[in-house]
């Protein structure tokens, strides 16, 4: 393992605010909307996951890099954070079953990152002003030449993102002889929501996101999944008519994270921007069918309008409610075969809380296929 030696480095937030600290990762500048995870373990697969696409992660966990990185533990292909801040970047790391050091895995992945910054500072100051966009370079430290590299970053709200993380071609996964198959609209999907699926005796075709539904359909799926993917949901028409084309089909439908989003737009409900969102692996939701609580992992800037579904009671059903802020976590559409989630139920990382949710979807389509046998 060889001796890293970091730089000076500089984190400018879009509201002037200044941090110092040392590089991580390739020496360079990023950009990108600055975000929070609460989580204590899990980073490679936060670092990979796509809803994560054009954002700048703050980790507050004290040591990022502790045990090193393995090549099996990702969500999707490569990283997709934009850039890390954090407080004790580890390059050491004494884990045997590691593939490489997270210094290692960031040159490899040209990621940019700042380290030794007061991550504490940093997230209650978002938590107070909000999410906004940020800067990190360890080669620009004028801040008067950051500052104007900031202006030309277009804001999170009103970005399309699910299309450039999407697959560019369908592809398969599980066994073909298994008794269901399953469409999934690939907005940005993790590897551990395929597996869930999968391992549940589901046999998969993943569709781009812009995939017209008729091409969808002519694979003849027992069920639909609309998978979690970066963006703002406000502005994917696409994925909303195709969400309502699949409730025209009537059969099974099961969205998770931004899915959840596009389900709840393709029936009337309006979406909004958050002031900082939920990025983290210990969010208690209460599940409002049977009473019971779930602890989730979660990773969303955008939500469903509460007062929009509450108002729309005769064709939605909220099945599950944050009990920290009180928002929606959970739909069920009246006289249809679809639900959806807004918190991540294969939790990689996380508890398995809600896995059961794969089950449910599973059984819906039990149902269809006594009905129609």
């Amino acid at each position: 393992m060889s001796k890293f030696q970091p730089t000076p480095a500089i984190l400018l937030l879009e509201d002037g605010t200044v941090f110092h600290g040392k590089s991580a990762g390739k020496i360079g500048t990023t950009t990108g909307e600055i975000c929070f995870n609460t989580g204590m373990t899990g980073y490679q697969e936060i670092f990979t996951d796509p809803s994560y696409f054009g954002q700048l992660l703050v980790a507050t966990n004290a040591h990022i890099g502790n045990y090193g990185t393995k090549h099996v533990e990702t969500e999707s292909g490569n990283i997709k954070i934009a850039g890390l801040i954090c407080k004790n970047f580890t390059w050491q790391y004494s884990r045997k079953l590691a593939d490489e050091s997270i210094q290692e895995y960031f040159e490899r992945e040209n990621l940019v990152g700042i380290s030794d910054v007061d991550t504490r500072a940093v997230v209650r100051h978002i938590r107070s002003k909000g999410a906004m966009n940020a800067i990190i370079s360890s080669e620009i430290l004028d801040v008067k030449k950051l500052k104007k590299e900031l202006a030309k970053v277009p804001s999170m709200e009103g970005l399309e993102l699910a299309s450039k993380v999407s697959t560019k071609e369908p592809y398969f996964i599980g066994d073909p002889n298994k008794d269901f198959k399953v469409a999934v609209l690939d907005l940005g999907v993790k590897q551990n929501i395929l597996r869930c699926l999968s391992d549940r005796g589901c046999y998969l075709k993943v569709f781009p996101a812009k995939t017209d539904f008729e091409e969808i359909k002519r694979w003849n799926p027992d069920g639909y999944f609309i998978s979690n993917g970066p963006g703002d949901p406000g502005v994917m028409d696409y994925a909303v008519e195709t969400a309502k084309a699949i409730l025209v089909d009537d059969k099974p439908l099961f969205g998770i994270c931004l899915g959840h989003q596009i389900l709840a737009r393709a029936v009337g409900i309006p979406t909004y921007k958050m002031h900082n969102g939920h990025r983290g692996i210990n969010h208690p939701v209460k599940n409002i069918v049977n009473g019971t609580c779930e602890i989730t992992s979660q990773n969303h800037g955008f939500g469903v309008s509460p007062d929009a579904v509450r108002a729309n009671a005769d064709k939605v059903e909220i099945t599950h409610v944050n009990l920290n802020d009180d928002t929606i976590e959970g739909i069920r559409i009246k006289n249809k075969k679809a639900f959806s989630v807004q918190y991540h139920p294969e939790a990689s990382p996380g508890p398995h809380d809600a896995r059961y949710l794969f089950d449910e979807f599973l059984a819906l389509m039990k149902a269809e296929l006594v009905v129609h046998s």
